[in-house]
Parts: C-alpha cells; sequence; structure tokens
C-alpha cells in the first residue's frame, strides 16, 4: 500500500492498485455483497407469510421485489460514476447507511404501502453500494491479491444467492421473538452496524484521477430508458403483456440508442456517463456479452428450481431451502479454489465451468424425466452439485477477466456497466425463461423445458468465451 494510503487512510488515494490493502477492507465490502445477494433471494420465500400479515393484495406483492429490482438497476451506472466523483468509500458508505435504514424499514413495516418504498430505498441503497465495491475490489488489489478478491466476491455472491432460500426458510420456522417474516430484513441490521463502524478504518478513500462530471443528461437518458427496459419485464408476464408493456419497450430501446450515441459523442467532447473506449477492447467487449448470457439463466434457474419444488413437488420454504444446499455444496468447493483453477487455465476455467453448469442441467432432466412427479426430489442433488461446481467457476473468474483489463481511470466506469448489465440480463432472463416455463402443460414439463432452455445458454456461454484473446 502506498504511503499516502497509510498515512491518510481517508483522504482520496491515487486510482491505481495498491500492493497491500487494509486487512479490514475485504469482510466490509463483502459483508455488503452478501445482505444485497441475500435479499434479492430471501424475500421469495418471506411472502407468503407477509401478504397474510400485511393483507397485501397481489399487485403490492409483485412490487415487494419489483420495487428493489427496478431502482437497483436503473441506479448502478449513475451510482459508478458519483463513487468516481466523490469518492467511492464515501458513496459506498452513504449505500451501506441507507440500505440497513431500509431493512430497518423493512422489517418494522406496518403497511404493504409502507413495505413498497422500504424495498425500493433497499434496491437504491445497493445501487450506491454495487459499482463501488467491485471498483475498490480493482483498484485496491493486484495481481494473485485481485483474484483471490474476486474468488471471495463470487464467492459471497453465490453464497448469499444459494442460501438465501435457506437462511429464510430457517428464520421463518424459528419465529424469533414472533418477528416471523420480517427477521428476514431485521437481519441485515447487526451485519450492516458492524460494517458502518468499520468503513472509515478499513477502506481508503479512492476517486478518478480526473474527477468526471455527472453527465445529467446521460443520467437522464439512462435511468428513463433502463427503467423502461425493465418494468414491463417485470411486470408483463403477470399481466398478460398488455400493448403498453411493448410501448414501453419500444420507447426503451429508442432512448437507450440515444443514450449510446450521446455517450460516443460526449467521450469527445465532455465526461461521458458510460465511456465507449471501454468496448474498443476485445476481452472487455466480449467479457461484457459473456455476463449477458450468463446472468440471463441465474435469476431464472433459481426461480423455476424454486417453483418445481414448491408447487410442483410441495415442499414447504425450508424443505426447499434443503435441496438448494446440493448447489450450495458444488459451490463451495470450485468457488474457494476458482482463483488457483484461474490462474492454472486461465479463461479456459470459465468454459469448463460454463460445461460443467450445461451438463448439470442435462443431469437434472433426466433425473425429473426417470424419477417421474412422485420420485424422490434427492434424485436431483447429482445434477444440482454439478451445476453448483460449474457456477463457483465462472462467477468470480468472469468477473475477473472483464475488469483485470480495464485502465484504473476507467475501472468505475467499467463497474457500472457490469453491475448494471448483471441486473437487467436477470430481469430479462426471467421473463424469458418465464414464456418457455408457463407454456408447458405440466409442472414437470415446465421444469424440463426450462433446464433445456438455460443448458442451450450455457453452451453459447462456453461458445462466447473462445472469441476472448489469449492473454484475457
Amino acid at each position: 500500500m502506498s504511503t499516502d494510503l497509510q498515512s491518510r487512510p481517508t483522504s482520496a488515494a491515487a486510482d491505481g492498485p495498491a500492493h497491500e490493502a487494509p486487512r479490514g477492507l475485504l469482510p466490509v465490502v463483502l459483508a455488503a455483497t452478501f445482505m444485497t445477494s441475500l435479499d434479492v433471494f430471501v424475500v421469495n420465500v418471506a411472502l407468503p407469510s407477509l401478504q397474510a400479515d400485511l393483507g397485501a393484495g397481489p399487485a403490492a406483492v409483485q412490487w415487494v421485489i419489483a420495487g428493489f429490482a427496478l431502482a437497483l438497476a436503473v441506479g448502478l451506472v449513475t451510482a459508478a460514476r458519483l463513487g468516481d466523483r466523490y469518492g467511492r468509500r464515501r458513496t459506498f458508505e452513504l449505500g451501506l447507511a441507507l440500505f440497513t435504514f431500509a431493512s430497518a424499514g423493512c422489517g418494522l413495516a406496518p403497511t404493504a404501502a409502507a413495505l413498497v418504498g422500504a424495498r425500493v430505498l433497499q434496491g437504491l441503497a445497493a445501487a450506491l453500494m454495487g459499482p463501488q465495491v467491485l471498483t475498490i475490489l480493482r483498484t485496491a488489489y493486484s495481481g494473485a491479491a485481485q483474484a483471490r478478491a474476486f474468488a471471495m466476491y463470487g464467492l459471497t455472491m453465490g453464497v448469499g444467492a444459494v442460501f438465501g432460500q435457506l437462511i429464510g426458510g430457517v428464520l421463518i420456522r424459528a419465529d424469533l421473538f414472533g418477528l416471523d417474516w420480517r427477521s428476514c430484513f431485521l437481519i441485515n441490521l447487526p451485519i450492516g452496524l458492524a460494517a458502518l463502524a468499520a468503513v472509515r478504518r478499513c477502506l481508503p478513500e479512492s476517486r478518478a484521477p480526473q474527477p468526471p462530471g455527472l453527465d445529467p443528461v446521460g443520467v437522464l437518458l439512462s435511468t428513463i430508458g433502463l427503467t423502461g427496459l425493465v418494468l414491463p419485464l417485470i411486470q408483463g408476464r403477470e399481466q398478460g403483456w398488455p400493448l403498453w408493456t411493448f410501448l414501453l419497450l419500444i420507447a426503451s430501446a429508442a432512448l437507450l440508442a440515444g443514450f449510446v450515441v450521446h455517450q460516443h459523442r460526449s467521450g469527445a467532447t465532455g465526461s461521458p456517463l458510460v465511456d465507449t473506449r471501454l468496448f474498443r477492447g476485445r476481452t472487455f467487449a466480449v467479457g461484457m456479452a459473456a455476463q449477458l448470457v450468463f446472468w440471463l439463466g441465474q435469476a431464472s434457474f433459481f426461480l423455476v428450481l424454486a417453483l418445481h419444488l414448491q408447487l410442483g413437488r410441495g415442499l414447504d420454504a425450508l424443505g426447499a431451502g434443503l435441496v438448494f444446499t446440493a448447489i450450495g455444496l458444488g459451490y463451495l468447493l470450485t468457488s474457494t479454489t476458482a482463483d488457483r483453477v484461474f490462474a492454472r487455465l486461465g479463461h479456459r476455467a470459465v468454459t469448463l465451468g460454463a460445461l460443467l453448469m450445461a451438463a448439470g442441467l442435462g443431469l437434472l432432466v433426466l433425473a425429473v424425466e426417470a424419477g417421474g412427479p412422485t420420485g424422490s426430489v434427492w434424485w436431483l442433488a447429482p445434477g444440482l452439485f454439478v451445476d453448483g461446481l460449474g457456477m463457483g467457476l465462472v462467477i468470480a473468474p468472469l468477473t475477473s477477466v472483464v475488469l483485470a483489463g480495464v485502465a484504473p481511470r476507467l475501472a468505475g466506469s467499467a463497474a457500472g456497466v457490469l453491475a448494471t448489465v448483471q441486473q437487467v440480463a436477470g430481469a430479462l432472463g426471467v421473463a424469458l425463461i418465464g414464456l418457455v416455463h408457463y407454456a408447458a402443460d405440466t409442472p414437470a414439463a415446465a421444469f424440463t423445458h426450462s433446464l433445456a432452455a438455460l443448458a442451450a445458454l450455457e453452451l453459447l456461454l462456453a461458445a462466447l468465451l473462445r472469441l476472448l484473446p489469449r492473454s484475457a
């Protein structure tokens, strides 16, 4: 770590990799990552209880999920710019404080409307934190230490996603202090407060070497354009794809095209929100396409698996969560060693992960067809385990491939684009795989057809990765 960082940890640091990051940096930023990942998935378990407790109608229940996802997706690129300009630690700290406060608001919400409002605030807070975490890891670490940091980042994301349903099921079954579903949100309070207490001590401040402007036109175009893209994807299927969803998608395409043109022009004359020079490098361009394909399948896979286990096989939240541990075991096994595999194989490690995921999904199809609707759900375990092995070899190494070759001055912009693609791809994947799932005649067919589509995505991911340069 530089002398400047050692002597003045709260001052703006040079925007380059440090030789030695503060010891507590990783636990603090990973605590925020865990809370965000957990709250994307744990809410699915809490929905039946909170609906009964608050008397929430179907629209309110939808917005408990959609409000968080929409606010998170549309805020990421702007949040990355705020970190570049005003300081990544300062922006991260603000997001962490807001997320903790909003979690308390969710857990104490007296009405469904109050819960939806708190969830929107949670999403905005998560958007403030997400790009800062990626940029801090990119600029605070280098070499093997950076690979290990991204491996821990991927592990943390996966633990929150894979075990979110199990954690929620355990909390609701335990019914601590009679809190029922509220404990799924209030669990963030001790984690958030502990991380907040350590932020200023453990995170050095950093910002872009030449802090850019905010680009208000770019902010407006990206926010409205992404809202117009994500909102119909979230709400369209539930409402039967009314005309407004298609009109909004067309309008969003025009706005996002205008955003790209504006960013390209601003790159030569001003301060773009997203520096289009990022996409001139083949590694970043192909890596972002690979991120899009990978995240198309993640949220949708967890959704169709939860639907199959709870609606198709009649398991409760805790029982379904226990089945999810098969993925978790495979994921833990490879994600904890992904940095060493990546050091040996390079981006071929990600290709191996994609092929393992496709194989795991194929095993799931065979298990469902062989066991039928009455067979034990534990016949799914081998396929889930193999799928988890593949996930562990994709999430962190793929993030490392995308960001490792980015110049430090562009790290904030790259992190914002990466996080936005992840969130928008998740919403798009749920919509597309949802069409396949709900078009089937039986629960078993819905599951197997969805698995086949997801396996095709993993094979496409493996093919895309072959386009990466050998040096990636």
